[in-house]
Formats: structure tokens, C-alpha cells, sequence
């Protein structure tokens, strides 16, 4: 006859082997260049598990240890740990030398670093790769190295340029993702929404509580608060030249209507501009609020990247406005996660699935 006690720890048994495998049902992720982890947490809402992410920014880190999982670290994407496995490797790249928004120089030392992703899914064991960056990156000479190398590794490639709008963010943002995959055909995400959400929706008919530590932004100089003032709903720098003269740099005389969306009120009615990290700089593009004399607060711009409210990031605000830029909006993230859970479950139900995803 079975005792208590022995029948207790039996059932104890039971529950912990039933929840190992439930945890073990959801494959799990690996994220170099983590940011503060906005591709992270679209995958792990889609089911997705993350087990480790690296990134070289201190801020980062901690803001991705706080609202997604305590499994960042510190350090150089090209240190390969050797006791890491993970179903899926997911990466987002240095982009500023790539993006049509920053220099593109030829010769920063940043657009070699996707050349380490083969060598981590190699190390890893990843069946699923994805690799998000600015569409201009497709083009390059480093894509395409990285893409030989991947399908030398057996990885069969897709590649698509998506825009965030179709798939529930407040935000015009076109990304491109290169899948590598050993599963079998992971297939373009299909939009989620029939129409764009805009500012309106996401930013203003949603109270913001008022003891937000994320709502902050820049105090307005006398001069700044000035050029605020002159303009008009979902104006921008030409009207402050037209109606205020004296309030504008000679610059803006020899540059003429050049750089139209600089200092100028984001539309309520229609999706904001793609948020940079300088979007709490009137001077950087369409940024300013739709109604208020001031920039977008810190919680304002990571709504439009679709990160909950539940967030706070970690850092000084510059740090945080560069962490929330430098993102994947939330919704498309998820929609690129919920590609990868059908393509395993589909190998599931074949009984192609074996490790941490079986």
C-alpha cells in the first residue's frame, strides 16, 4: 500500500514533469542585438519563449530584463556562448548604415555585424532565423554574404519587406526580414487589420495616467515654445517661415521647403511618421503633438511602437527615446511570431519536431 507522503510526492512528480512539458512546448528564442527587447516581446506574445539575448547597451539590458524575461546580458554579439540552444535565433542589426535616414556610410564598422548570425545558428542550433533591418539592407553586399552563408548551413531563405501599419501599429515603418528556416516555408504574415490605426486611436482616446514616470518630455525653450505656438494643425516648418520669419535660422531661408516634415504636428487622423530615435526633437521630423505645444512624450512614442503601458524602460530619456526607436513595433513582431509557432506546430503534428520544441 501506497503511504500519504508517497502518494503526495508522486503527484508532486507528476505536476512538475507535466509542467516541464508545457514550458518545453514553446520553442524557444535567442536575440542578438536585443535593444530593449520590442522583437522579443512580440515573439514571446505570440507563445514564443525566450532563453537568452545580447546587446552591448547597459540601459538596454535592464529594460529588457524588467518587462520581458531575466535572460539579457551585456555583452559583444560576436562572444558566441557555448552552452546556449534555442529553436529560433532572431536578430535586429546595427541599420544606421544602412537606413535611408542616416548616413550610410560604406565604412561603419556596424554593417559587418550580421555576419555573425550564421555562426550563432550554427552554434545554437537554431531550425528558424530571422534577421529584421531597414529595407535598403536587402541590397547590400553584407545581406547577401550573410544570406550565402546561411544557405550553406542547409537554411532555406525568404525574405520580406512588411509595413507595421497592416499589422496594428499607429506607425508608418517598413522592415524587411530575411527567414532562414530547416522547418520548411514559414509564408508572409498576413495583415491583421483592414485599416491603419491612427495617432488618435493609440495616442490621444487612451487616457495616459498622470503619474506615468514614461510620460516626460524635453521643456520647451522661449524659442521653441515660440515656433510651437505658430503652428497650426498639421503644419510644419514652412508655416512658422510664412507666418514668423523672425523666429527662423538663416538656414531655413537657403534650405527653402526642403525637409518639410521638420518641426512639424503629427496628423491625429492618420498614422505617425516612422519614430526615430530622436522623435522628442521637433527638429528631427513630424513630431510634434497634434494639439500641444510640446514634443511627443516618452509614452506617447512607445505607443505608437505598440509597447504596453505596462513598461517602463530603464535609463535617462535620451537613452529611452533611442531604446524605443531603435524597436520592431510590437504588433508586427507578433505577427512574424505567430508564423513561426504554426510552422512548428505543422512539424509537430507531422512528428518532424524534435528538442526544446517537441
Amino acid at each position: 500500500m501506497i503511504s500519504c507522503s508517497s502518494l503526495v510526492l508522486i503527484m508532486h512528480n507528476c505536476i512538475i514533469k507535466r509542467n516541464r512539458k508545457t514550458l518545453l512546448s514553446h520553442p524557444t528564442f535567442i536575440d542578438l542585438f536585443c535593444g530593449a527587447g520590442l522583437f522579443s516581446e512580440g515573439l514571446r506574445s505570440s507563445g514564443l519563449c525566450p532563453v537568452y539575448a545580447v546587446d552591448l547597451d547597459s540601459k538596454s539590458v535592464a529594460s529588457y530584463r524588467r518587462n520581458v524575461a531575466q535572460v539579457a546580458e551585456v555583452d559583444d554579439a560576436r562572444n558566441i556562448p557555448t552552452d546556449v540552444k534555442g529553436d529560433v535565433l532572431i536578430a535586429g542589426p546595427p541599420c544606421q548604415g544602412f537606413s535611408t535616414l542616416g548616413r550610410r556610410d560604406p565604412k561603419d564598422a556596424r554593417n559587418k555585424l550580421s555576419l555573425v548570425v550564421p555562426d550563432w545558428a550554427q552554434a545554437v542550433d537554431a531550425k528558424i532565423v530571422v534577421v529584421e533591418n531597414v529595407p535598403k539592407f536587402l541590397e547590400t553586399s553584407t545581406a547577401k554574404r550573410m544570406i550565402n552563408a546561411l544557405e550553406h548551413l542547409d537554411y532555406s531563405i525568404e525574405t520580406y519587406v512588411l509595413e507595421a501599419t497592416q499589422f496594428g501599429a499607429a506607425q508608418f515603418r517598413q522592415r524587411v526580414f530575411i527567414i532562414a528556416s530547416k522547418s520548411g516555408p514559414i509564408g508572409v504574415p498576413i495583415p491583421t487589420v483592414e485599416r491603419p490605426r491612427t495617432v488618435r486611436e493609440e495616442v490621444l482616446d487612451r487616457p495616459i495616467d498622470a503619474f506615468d514616470p514614461m510620460h516626460r518630455w524635453p521643456e520647451p525653450g522661449a524659442l521653441a515654445l515660440e515656433r510651437f505656438k505658430t503652428i497650426p494643425n498639421c503644419g510644419d516648418k514652412r508655416d512658422i517661415m510664412r507666418l514668423r520669419p523672425d523666429l527662423c535660422p538663416p538656414s531655413w531661408a537657403r534650405l527653402g521647403c526642403n525637409a518639410t516634415d521638420v518641426w512639424g504636428r503629427i496628423n491625429p487622423d492618420k498614422p505617425s511618421n516612422t519614430i526615430r530615435c530622436t522623435f522628442q526633437n521637433p527638429s528631427k521630423g513630424r513630431y510634434i503633438h497634434p494639439f500641444e505645444n510640446r514634443a511627443l512624450s516618452l509614452r506617447e512614442g512607445a505607443r505608437l511602437q505598440g509597447v504596453p503601458d505596462s513598461w517602463i524602460f530603464c535609463g535617462e530619456p535620451y537613452p529611452i527615446a533611442r531604446q524605443i526607436g531603435n524597436g520592431v513595433p510590437v504588433p508586427l513582431a507578433k505577427a512574424i511570431g505567430g508564423q513561426i509557432v504554426a510552422t512548428f506546430n505543422r512539424m509537430r503534428r507531422k512528428g518532424e519536431m524534435t528538442g526544446n520544441a517537441a
